[in-house]
């Protein structure tokens, strides 16, 4: 049987006194505190934090891929008991297949859920021109740069037009300039398609330099501890760092993470 994708929505995502226990060979491990958060549809969200606080584990459990120990969390008001389909996940690995070319890895997602393949492929094209690898299609990965292989892995986890899009440490791999470059085409296409989207990362000029809501959490295991709204005009220009708001944005994030004696400089 062969179907066409629907558009897709963005949808709204709700956690309620959600938590994570792993259980090990020595006992048990709590990794993440009994959280509430909300992230409106078509909001883009990022999730800051140190090492080991939980972060990628509540990401995987809003994906449905990792069960909740406490706590339930919601998909447009629907009790999530399974992995969502619905769904684009990039990791900071790119997790390219090594055999496929850049197009065919972005196809992936359309043969599995047995899209139409001519529009698949029109879309992929459109894909790969708005991440400016319109000459690359037929490039395996390994004829790509990081930067470039990341981007097709943005490519495959967009064309399917998921409405939630779930990134963790997307470009945590890549140098600096490259980084800027792909938070300006991400923004670029956020904007267009305004995904609902939850961003985990590091860098703190990342979070809210992509942001509408960051979420700020503590040291493992991990609790928010803060949600800071981030004000500023759309589009961000690279240069965003020199924004006078931004600054202060970032220099009241810092501050917390000294409070917490994460950073102690």
């Amino acid at each position: 049987m062969t179907f066409n994708p629907q558009i897709s929505h963005s949808a709204h995502i709700k956690g309620t006194s959600v938590s994570k226990t792993y259980v090990t060979k020595d006992g048990e491990v709590l990794a993440l505190q009994p959280i509430d958060f909300e992230i409106q549809s078509g909001e883009f969200v990022s999730l800051i934090g140190p090492s080991g606080c939980g972060k990628s584990t509540l990401m995987l459990m809003v994906a449905g891929l990792l069960p909740t120990t406490t706590g339930v969390i919601e998909i447009n008001g629907t009790p999530l008991e399974k992995p969502l389909t619905d769904v684009g996940i990039v990791f900071q690995d790119h997790l390219l297949l090594d055999f496929r070319t850049a197009i065919d890895n972005i196809l992936l997602q359309t043969q599995i859920r047995r899209f139409d393949e001519e529009a698949a492929r029109q879309k992929a094209n459109r894909l790969l021109g708005q991440l400016g690898l319109e000459n690359a299609g037929k490039r395996y990965p390994n004829q790509l740069s990081g930067g470039m292989r990341q981007r097709v892995s943005l490519g495959r986890a967009l064309i399917h037009d998921p409405s939630v899009l779930l990134m963790d440490e997307p470009f945590g791999a890549l140098d600096a300039i490259t980084r800027t470059q792909m938070r300006h085409d991400l923004e670029t296409l956020w904007l267009e398609k305004r995904k609902t989207v939850l961003f985990i990362t590091h860098s703190v000029e990342e979070a809210i330099g992509l942001s509408d809501r960051v979420l700020v959490m503590s040291a493992g295991p991990g609790k928010i501890i803060e949600e800071i709204r981030v004000d500023l005009e759309r589009p961000r220009p690279v240069e965003i760092g020199e924004n006078k708001a931004f600054i202060e944005y970032a220099d009241h994030v810092y501050g917390i993470f000294r409070q917490l004696g994460v950073l102690k400089i």
